[in-house]
């Protein structure tokens, strides 16, 4: 017969208990769930979210604590020293068997029709731990579904009363315009007759409704979870760089969700950035390479034509400005800086700003009003912003525009005579009647590279789908036309750019692409770059 094990020995300053025959060691004050996931051990919950204040109204994460007269509500109870926990004894699955049989007398039999099937906690836990079969034999209580303004629509029907979407406007967003109404089977979500969900970062509620009682607008009969690749990214919408997952089906971007990173979004992100996804799925975009022929007209050519035709404009011109967008990736900005260093060029950016919107419960997350993801970026990499990027340029004059659509200064027009060399997504309407040369590349969802977001830390972001027809990835295209001017050909791969950056670039010193992971690691601070 084998003997026990020995316990495992106390850790000094933590708390050691056992959970499911696992040991673990804890900070003290960790509550029972929390202490679970780090021994790799689920307790099913619905009102729980490690962001938000604890309820302990769904009565789903009740476990088994030895000496324990009673079950105890995993979320609101704190570890302590040498505590034996049971999740899946037969108590406990017996408990959680009778909260989901309520939690379904009234929720309707719809999961063919409702977005959060495939993803939703209450289909997951019924099947796992619930009844095979309904002894509810009354009719069930049926209210129509109401719009909640914003993106956000409420089933009611669905709604199990975790109170989430109630303690996220509450607690995280200090704007508390819903409520819990009525009380016992005729409670709901209420909502302050003269509010709604208009605000900034309301989107959130849906991410972090449990079930399908509140729903997109925009996602609304869209794609079922099964039919989505989800890709691991960071949002372009603003210097905040919150991460998230890029949703596509059949090569379309469908839905943009937020991913949780503790440094930098936590678990959220804004409605302006979940909703500005729709420009990815472009049907006019650049596809082929194209010069400007004898007849005037853009023609597609192959790739090593159009890089050479760019390169001549950019030889024979009398001065030569590099204007960038500053959403474009380190990688294509630190390669599109050596083409400019290689002829002497300026190199430019125009920041587009807007209002600022904080969430106000999360310290240091905003919509920044730097509407771009990777002006910090561009900074480091000696990139100067400009409030009139043409300034200087005249009749046989080039600039070459990275992925610029300079929309902040509409109406705008290149001085007569300039010509432009345009590598983007497509070719600007300011500057279609100047462009001799055109080289698509792709957006951020097309390729893999990383933003610096305003904090300084450099974020990766994973390609989520395939690039349409010839378009190439931004650093790949740059790095052929600073290659044909002159300067070092830079290795075809996102990884060995960015390293070759980190050698090069004293503020991205000790960085490596294998090293950032998809939670990003910290510029050195200006102080430490000349030590």
């Amino acid at each position: 017969m084998t003997a026990p094990a020995a316990p495992a020995p106390a850790v000094p300053g933590m708390v050691t208990l056992s959970i499911e025959g696992r040991t673990v060691s804890v900070a003290p004050g960790t509550s029972i769930l929390e202490a679970a996931k780090h021994a790799g051990i689920l307790v099913p919950h619905y009102c729980y979210h490690p962001s938000l204040p604890v309820a302990g109204v769904c009565r789903m994460c009740l476990v088994e604590v030895e000496k324990f007269p009673k079950l105890a509500p995993a979320c609101a109870t704190a570890v302590g020293e040498g505590q034996v926990v049971h999740v899946h004894s037969d108590k406990a699955r017996e408990a959680r068997k009778g909260v989901l049989e309520f939690l379904l007398i009234n929720h309707p039999l719809d999961c063919p029709v409702c977005d959060q099937a495939g993803e939703c906690e209450l289909q997951d836990y019924t099947f796992a731990e619930g009844r095979k079969d309904s002894r509810y034999l009354e009719p069930k209580r049926f209210n129509p579904m109401e719009d909640f303004g914003g993106d956000v629509l409420y089933v009611p029907n669905r709604c199990i009363l975790c109170t989430r979407c109630v303690r996220f406007m509450d607690a995280v967003a200090h704007e508390p315009v819903l409520n819990v109404s009525e009380r016992g089977d005729r409670a709901f979500i209420g909502r302050d007759p003269g509010a709604d969900l208009t605000h900034a970062w309301a989107g959130n509620v849906v991410d972090l409704c449990p079930v399908g009682a509140l729903l997109s607008k925009d996602f609304l009969n869209k794609a079922r979870a099964w039919e989505l690749d989800r890709t691991a990214s960071v949002c372009p919408g603003c210097s905040q760089g919150c991460n998230i997952m890029v949703e596509t089906r059949d090569e379309t971007v469908v839905r943009l969700r937020p991913r949780p990173n503790a440094d930098v979004n936590v678990h959220f992100m804004c409605d302006t950035g979940r909703l500005d996804y729709r420009w990815l799925n472009r049907r006019d975009r650049l596809e082929y390479p194209m010069v400007r022929d004898a007849g005037g007209a853009l023609v597609a050519t192959d790739w090593d034509a159009a890089v050479s035709r760019a390169a001549a404009l950019v030889r024979g011109a009398g001065r030569v400005v590099v204007l960038a967008s500053p959403s474009l990736s380190n990688e294509a900005l630190f390669v599109l800086g050596t083409a400019a260093d290689a002829v002497g060029a300026p190199k430019r950016y125009v920041l587009p700003r807007g209002p600022e919107a904080p969430l106000a419960g999360v310290k240091d997350l905003a919509l920044r009003a730097e509407r771009a993801a990777n002006h910090t970026g561009a900074e480091r990499l000696g990139y100067g912003e400009a409030q009139a990027p043409f300034d200087g340029l005249g009749a046989g004059d080039v600039v070459v525009v990275a992925d610029e659509h300079l929309l902040a200064l509409q109406p705008l027009a290149l001085p007569a005579g300039v010509t432009a060399i345009v590598a983007g997504t497509v070719v600007p309407a300011w500057a279609a009647d100047a462009c001799a040369v055109a080289l698509p590349i792709t957006t951020f969802a097309e390729e893999e590279g990383t933003f610096t977001n305003l904090r300084g830390r450099v974020q990766r972001y994973v390609q989520a789908k395939t690039p349409p027809t010839l378009a190439r990835p931004g650093f790949l295209v740059l790095g052929e036309l600073a290659a044909a001017l002159g300067a070092p050909r830079p290795a075809p791969l996102a990884s060995a750019v960015f390293d070759a950056l980190a050698d090069t670039v004293p503020a991205f010193t000790g960085l490596r692409w294998a090293r950032l992971g998809l939670r990003g690691l910290p510029l050195l601070e200006p102080a430490e770059v000349g030590a």
